[in-house]
């Protein structure tokens, strides 16, 4: 036995949405660094700035390694039976004074990062019971799964551009060189786009800002904020005008072409120019590229989707993609198949639809089991039948990431009680009663259940717990598992039993009771994934196909297995009720005519859009050094026209102004935003009193959300409109 306490250990990056595969240094059960791993099947050595500091994120000393409880106006540590006794002191009366629809409960972005977000968010759902479920997908991505459960029949069936094989990408607001992509999991996003150019291929960036995307690429075309439908309906017009429409293979899969068509009919390109401010020519130049190009694909992500009309956009991406028979071909937009999920068997399903129940006060509809993040502060506020006056939050930070992020923060303080899952005390935590800090990452396992459903190429990796576990913390599928007991009555019930129990309904699941006791795993969590795998479209189906994949399999194999390029799956995965592709569902149609009213309307003097950075993840990332050294990032960027106007210099404070309320930021006059637009990065805000968060609050910036209207949202999904925002802007009195 060696006397070096050095060790090396590989997984997948948990702080995004890449996937990549990490190769650590371990001394002393202590991450002293990381690195990309070379041999990983997916990432091959790939890594950007978070990735290298996990081993600083996970030490910070501000983490919260024991619970919480809110005594004397202030948090104190307790330990766990006696933190779960508050949490149930708390619960209880509201439950059976109010019912259930009393509880609010809201999912942050890092479930998706975590296996028990994977596997036991479900569970408490179910248990909670209430209508008011909110999560972060209402400010980030919610038009493309309404668009997509319209097309395809199921919210979760999203196409991801080919990025390997492509010769034409056309991306529209999307900025994968500081977001290492989103609703597409590709890791060296810019290194595979860079593959692209070196191949003879081209892409195209769409973006009210030059972003450093839109500098590595072949064209960039500035467009004004929320006009990104009026481009893509000007591309449709175009190809049915020019007849260079073309399905190929997916000719007898497609229903609706023609009520497209007559969609399109009004948004000709002269008609739309004005609107979008991407020049007539250039939009049919467009329309003929796809045409035409070998293979091509449109891609949309963050700023095609929190805007007005989010949904037409994130329809009509699809749209483009199928009219010019791009859509689930190589090389053009498919559709991954995850080694967790089994093979669809369609065509044919029950379909998509919205709106089974209302929020009380906006009545604004359900969309995929929750409601819009944009009116939770409308529901805690609003006296009556059904007020929401309990809270849990498991991960996430609404305080600084929803819509006028202000009133939402002030509404926290007057709930009878809050729970919150989460290693920190931030600026929404800071309101909780009880907070239950989950055990940090390299404690327990990972496996991406969300973003291998996204992935550019089809391949699976799991990565085992890293270091030992600390037998102070508690793991975060125990921590929802105690939750879930609580919500059902049931909180003296023996975890191990709980386990076992979702254990048995997986199996059951699989057609199988008596397959128990060859199940894999020394967690909870490994032994339902294992399940899964087993059973999933490359599973060893319990030994009937022995080269199959498993647990086991794939613990023995650390850098991930590659399970090759995306393959086409339409028809079978279609779950619309006719078993075709459904280009122009009625409700899409509806809200076509709120486009063409909107088509000739006055643009606002001046807009504001978000901006991401490579160094941080929303909020995230804010307290951890080396991720926040350097100049201000929180800063407004202003064009010189605007600047001169506005007897603004470089440097300068000012004043930032919408109908929701006021920041004041620091200007920097640059080029890279269009004239009549103004920028500021989304998650800053920090320095709130209660919070500790001592690295980010030297350096807080101010909370962009504050600007936002919880008022405005696109209809049909429900998401905040967060980019193109009316602001006014002015100088603050100068020294």
């Amino acid at each position: 036995m060696t006397d070096d306490p050095t060790r090396t250990a590989y997984r997948t990056c948990p702080l995004c949405e890449a996937a990549c595969g990490l190769e650590l240094t371990v001394t002393d059960d202590r991450i002293v660094s990381a690195r990309g791993d070379q041999q990983h099947v997916f990432s091959h050595g790939f890594i950007c700035p978070k990735g290298a500091t996990l081993g600083q994120l996970l030490a910070d000393p501000d983490r919260l390694r024991r619970p919480l409880v809110r005594r004397g106006g202030r948090h104190v540590e307790v330990d766990w039976d006696e933190a779960f006794e508050a949490v149930e002191a708390g619960l209880r009366p509201i439950l059976e004074r109010h019912g259930r629809d009393a509880v609010a409960l809201y999912l942050g972005n890092p479930n998706v990062h975590t296996m028990a977000g994977g596997l036991y968010l479900t569970p408490l759902l179910r248990a909670v019971g209430s209508r008011n479920i909110f999560s972060a997908s209402t400010v980030d991505q919610m038009p493309k799964h309404v668009s997509s459960g319209y097309l395809f029949g199921s919210p979760f069936a999203i196409p991801v551009p080919d990025l390997d094989r492509t010769d034409l990408l056309l991306m529209l607001g999307a900025n994968p060189w500081e977001s290492n992509g989103s609703l597409a999991t590709a890791a060296d996003f810019p290194g595979r786009l860079k593959a692209i150019q070196a191949r003879g291929g081209r892409f195209v960036v769409v973006d009210p800002r030059r972003t450093r995307t839109a500098e590595h690429a072949d064209e960039h075309l500035f467009i004004r904020p929320g006009t990104d439908a009026y481009l893509l309906f000007g591309i449709v017009h175009t190809l049915f005008a020019e007849g260079l429409t073309d399905l190929g293979r997916l000719a007898d899969h497609v229903t609706g072409v023609e009520e497209v068509r007559e969609l399109a009919r009004p948004f000709s390109p002269e008609e739309v120019t004005a609107a979008c401010a991407v020049p007539a020519d250039r939009i049919r130049g467009l329309a003929r590229e796809l045409a035409a190009a070998p293979t091509a694909a449109v891609y949309g992500r963050i700023g095609t989707c929190t805007v007005e009309f989010g949904t037409l956009t994130s329809w009509l991406v699809d749209v483009v993609n199928v009219l010019t028979g791009n859509l689930d071909r190589p090389g053009g937009a498919m559709f991954p198949l995850a080694a967790h999920l089994r093979a669809a068997r369609g065509p044919g399903g029950k379909g998509f639809r919205t709106g089974r129940w209302h929020s009380r006060v906006r009545g604004l509809p359900e969309v995929r089991g929750e409601l819009p993040v944009a009116t939770l502060a409308d529901e805690i506020e609003t006296p009556g039948d059904g007020q929401v006056r309990a809270f849990v939050t498991v991960a996430g930070n609404p305080v600084l990431s929803t819509p006028n992020s202000g009133r939402l923060d002030r509404a926290l303080g007057a709930l009878d009680f809050m729970v919150s899952v989460d290693p920190y005390l931030n600026e929404t935590t800071r309101h909780a009663d009880v907070v239950l800090p989950p055990t940090d990452a390299a404690r327990k396992g990972h496996y991406d259940f969300s973003f291998l459903g996204l992935a550019v190429r089809n391949f699976a990796a799991y990565s085992p717990p890293v270091l030992p576990p600390d037998p102070a913390d508690m793991d975060e599928c125990d921590i929802l598992a105690r939750l879930t007991l609580i919500f059902s009555d049931g909180k003296t019930a023996d975890l191990a039993e709980f386990h076992e129990r979702l254990l048995g309904e997986a199996l059951r699941k699989a057609a199988s009771t008596d397959l128990r006791e060859l199940v894999d795993g020394d967690h909870p969590a490994e032994r339902l994934l294992d399940v899964a795998l087993r059973t999933g479209a490359y599973g060893d189906q319990f030994g009937a196909r022995p080269d199959g994949l498993s647990l086991a399999r794939l613990l023995a194999n650390p850098h991930g297995i590659d399970l090759g390029p995306l393959q086409p799956r339409i028809p079978e995965l279609l779950q619309t009720p006719s078993g075709t592709i459904e280009l122009c569902a009625p409700p899409i149609a509806a809200d076509v005519e709120r486009l063409r009213t909107a088509l000739h309307r006055q643009p606002e003097d001046l807009v504001l859009v978000g901006r991401r950075h490579l160094r941080s993840n929303n909020s995230w990332m804010h307290n951890v050094p080396a991720l926040v050294k350097g100049r201000d990032r929180c800063t407004l960027h202003m064009h010189p026209r605007d600047a001169l106007r506005l007897d603004i210099n470089n440097g300068d404070q000012a004043t930032v102004m919408s109908k929701a309320g006021t920041v004041a930021a620091s200007v920097e006059v640059t080029d890279k935003v269009m004239p009549g637009v103004v920028s500021l990065p989304h998650g800053w805000g920090h320095g709130v009193a209660g919070t500790r968060l001592s690295v980010a609050a030297e350096r807080p910036g101010v909370n962009s959300n504050v600007l936002t209207d919880e008022f405005a949202t696109d209809p049909l999904s429900g998401n905040s409109v967060l980019n193109g925002i009316p602001v006014e802007v002015k100088a603050a009195p100068r020294a």
